[in-house]
């Protein structure tokens, strides 16, 4: 069938807006209409060609809502008329990371689907008869895509898409994070780098969870009052201290935290030197440092043992630790209950004809979260 998507035929130029060909979804895969998708920065890093696992021609788009419109043979969780979102981080509830009940990150379809691949090692998409690769299981920047049955979430049928979209990623990467990846405490104190989409979703989970305290950090002051709209009760700007200095921003944001440090600490940039600077602002004893921002392959990190010897803990979290059939829905309930603010941090709605233009948005930090509402 032909289809409108945005293409990305190669690494570092615009995408090229046009007609596809998409088939039918084979067995266990599910063919769901796009209604809308938001664009996220880490579209934008595999369109740079900086992405390690980035494979071109591709077809970008990895926060998307939309309807079931056909299965293949065998798909039973999923009927044609179902409100889905296609999630990148899959639940196929039988390998051994969904066994276990400690991660989200099954390995059913990872192989291939770090290859741009359907589970089978073909792709669905074609343009002017040769194949294009499909991104992170979802390509949600056509408005028709195939998908793995195991990589649909069925949700509420009366959530906006152009709204639950973002849930796709930006929403549940944040407030997942601080839920289910970092546990946050009540009457805790926390630390959040990077007051983009995710840290502003890391904050209201952070509120939702009973924190205290919570400090925003980011150079651009302008983000403040969303973020005190979100939760945050406190505001950093580095360049105000030491003129950017980490060793200093880390001394000061200890001393706002009672002289030891943050109970908890997320680094949302991908900031290698940002993410030790949140180890060390980590309390003694007990504090857990949670790294979320994509820093460029080949960037590694590293403190003195010492900061771990003392009690402080490191993790990273991948899609907020949400499982992605399981815990998705109930991120989509939360807004629909009013738990969690996602339209305010929808700032454009656009045609599929002005992408382009949304990423040079995205480069120049206007806005939060743009959205391609295919109706327009």
């Amino acid at each position: 069938m032909d289809v409108r998507a945005a293409i990305a035929l190669e690494p570092g130029k615009p995408l090229i807006v046009d007609t596809v060909q998409l088939e039918e979804p084979h067995p266990g895969e599910v063919l769901i209409e796009i209604f809308s998708t938001g664009i996220c920065h880490t579209d934008a890093y595999t369109l740079s060609g900086k992405d390690p696992e980035g494979k071109f021609p591709v077809i970008l788009g990895h926060e998307g809502a939309g309807i079931v419109r056909q299965v293949g043979e065998g798909v039973t969780s999923v009927k044609p008329g179902d409100h889905v979102i296609p999630v990148y981080i899959p639940e196929c509830r039988q390998c051994v990371m969904c066994l276990s009940g400690k991660t989200n990150l099954c390995i059913a379809i990872r192989k291939t689907q770090g290859e741009g691949l359907m589970p089978d090692g073909t792709t669905r998409f074609s343009y002017k008869g040769k194949p294009v690769f499909t991104y992170m299981g979802c390509s949600t920047f056509a408005n028709y895509t195939v998908v793995p049955e195991i990589a649909v979430a069925k949700i509420n049928d009366d959530a906006p898409f152009s709204s639950v979209c973002y849930v796709g990623c930006g929403v549940t990467t944040g407030v997942g994070s601080a839920m289910w990846g970092a546990k946050v405490e009540p009457n805790s104190t926390v630390v959040v780098t990077g007051l983009g989409g995710v840290g502003l979703n890391v904050i209201q989970g952070c509120r939702m969870m009973g924190a205290r305290k919570i400090i925003g950090v980011d150079i651009n002051p302008a983000k403040a009052e969303m973020a005190r709209r979100f939760g945050m009760t406190d505001f950093v700007n580095p360049k105000e201290i030491d003129n950017g200095n980490l060793d200093a921003l880390r001394d000061h944001l200890i001393k706002m935290c009672g002289g030891w440090g943050a109970d908890y600490t997320f680094e949302c940039t991908g900031n290698t030197q940002l993410m030790d600077c949140m180890l060390e602002t980590a309390h003694r004893g007990w504090g857990l440092a949670c790294v979320i921002g994509v820093a460029a392959a080949g960037e590694k990190i590293g403190v003195r043992p010492f900061q771990l010897i003392t009690g402080r803990r490191w993790i990273g979290t991948a899609f907020g630790h949400a499982r992605g059939r399981t815990d998705t829905p109930k991120i989509v309930d939360m807004y629909m209950n009013g738990q969690i603010d996602v339209d305010s941090l929808i700032t454009a709605r656009i045609p599929l004809s002005e992408i382009n233009e949304a990423f040079e948005m995205m480069k120049r930090g206007e806005g939060i979260r743009t959205v391609v509402d295919y109706s327009l």
